[in-house]
């Protein structure tokens, strides 16, 4: 850090450099094959299936594959499109497939039917090792009933854009899938099932990452009627007599079975704090779960940093705010534009700030796509909105056509990492290289 920047002001250079050490730190934190050596379960008698659905899949099964090498050992995990190969598990004993995200694909239906085999016929002697990240609710999909794949699909879509919370996303979810909800372990009884889980879900609730396939469910018929009420969902008729059946989900699983979350968005933040430590910044970590409209936020947090900025409270600059969780975006009836999560955040809090000094933010899904397109997320500087009208755009127009991935794309600031094969949520941080109101 230079001299100027130690005396509370910071150059744009410098401000780049320093959140994407933080958002890189926190990444890294939640490398999945590490994560995975700390905590396997001790060697069965028998066999060992592995199983697994999500983001992270293919790296935690690798890892697995090479530790164990004197255990008969086979499986079958699912990543998203793209990413099997890259996470090096391809030529390994467990077979890694790859499926559609964040809309499931023939792909999804197929590996939820061969993970479903590969479970059969095992004794109380074997284990199963299921590996669960974020995106496994896509990636592995078994319709419930007499469900279609295209009927699946169009209640997906209709979830995700109905601004709904994550978890209420997967209680439904789970209610209308023949794998999700525990039911995967239900399959594999009598065996053993160990469920290591990399968590992108706020509270990182075991029962919420990727649908909970080898976990009790705690969500029941009479909530999700309700969620269905409350962002007036349009289901298909399968699915309502899926609903109208009565069945639940599984409540209770086997004793043996277990459960540990190995990776999360808390030590994910602590990573980055550690970062902006070692920058000279005073980190505040906000939370973890912070859900919510992701413009919205974005003026919420704009409000904190100027607080900051202009007195010194929550804490004195140079300072760094962290968060993470998943925000939402509610897409209306009109068209939509190229956007994810973390650019509209960015746009929002832009806007908010409306260019005043010293403030700079960085916000990127950690598993480095937002949304469906092909950046983790994006940075903002105090020139952005003059930098974007200068292209051309008119930010608020911009941000009302859910187009934010567009701007940031033009004026050259989004964050491209490529898939980084993890995923434990979106990282925030907005970093104040200022603490006094500046000269008028």
């Amino acid at each position: 850090m230079s001299d100027t920047a130690s005396a509370l002001h910071w150059t744009e250079a410098e401000a780049r450099n320093a959140l994407r050490r933080m958002f890189d730190a926190a990444v890294a934190s939640a490398e999945p094959g590490a994560a995975v050596l700390r905590h396997l379960p001790e060697k069965p008698k028998g066999r060992c299936v592995v199983v697994g659905a999500g983001k992270a899949a293919a790296a935690m099964a690798a890892a697995v594959d090479a530790a164990w090498p004197d255990v008969a050992l086979s499986g079958v995990v699912v990543t998203r499109h793209g990413q099997g190969l890259q996470q090096g598990a391809a030529r390994g004993r467990i077979t890694v497939l790859e499926a559609a995200h964040p809309t499931p694909d023939a792909g999804s239906e197929q590996a939820a039917r061969k993970i479903l085999a590969a479970v059969q016929g095992l004794g109380p002697d074997d284990l199963v090792i299921a590996l669960i990240s974020g995106g496994g609710s896509a990636l592995m999909v078994l319709p419930g009933g007499a469900m279609t794949l295209a009927e699946k699909q169009s209640v997906n879509k209709s979830l995700l854009a109905s601004g709904a919370a994550i978890v209420e996303i997967n209680a439904v979810r789970k209610h209308l899938s023949a794998i999700k909800g525990g039911r995967l372990a239900l399959a594999a009884h009598p065996a053993r099932v160990v469920t290591l889980a990399i968590s992108d879900i706020p509270g990182d609730d075991p029962a919420a990452i990727a649908s909970g396939p080898t976990v009790a469910d705690p969500s029941t018929l009479a909530e999700v009627r309700d969620i269905i009420a409350r962002y007036q969902l349009d289901l298909p008729a399968s699915a309502l007599a899926i609903l109208d059946a009565g069945t639940e989900t599984p409540k209770m699983l086997a004793a043996q079975n277990s459960v540990q979350v190995i990776a999360a968005p808390s030590l994910a933040l602590a990573a980055a704090a550690e970062a902006a430590t070692q920058a000279g910044l005073t980190p505040l970590i906000l939370g973890d779960a912070i859900e919510g409209e992701s413009r919205e936020l974005g003026i919420v947090m704009a409000g904190i940093a100027r607080s900051v900025r202009l007195h010194g409270h929550p804490l004195k600059a140079p300072a760094v705010l962290l968060s993470g969780g998943e925000t939402t975006v509610t897409i209306g009836k009109g068209p939509a534009g190229r956007g994810g999560r973390n650019t509209e955040f960015l746009l929002g809090f832009a806007i908010a700030m409306a260019g005043e000094a010293e403030v700079f933010a960085l916000a990127g899904d950690s598993d480095g796509i937002d949304g469906t397109e092909d950046a983790a997320g994006a940075i903002v500087t105090p020139d952005t909105l003059a930098r974007a009208r200068a292209a051309g755009f008119q930010p608020r127009v911009v941000l009302a056509a859910h187009d934010s991935f567009s701007l940031f794309d033009a004026i050259g600031d989004l964050v491209r990492t490529g898939p980084t094969g993890t995923n434990v949520n979106d990282i925030r941080a907005v970093l104040i290289g200022r603490g006094s109101r500046p000269a008028e």
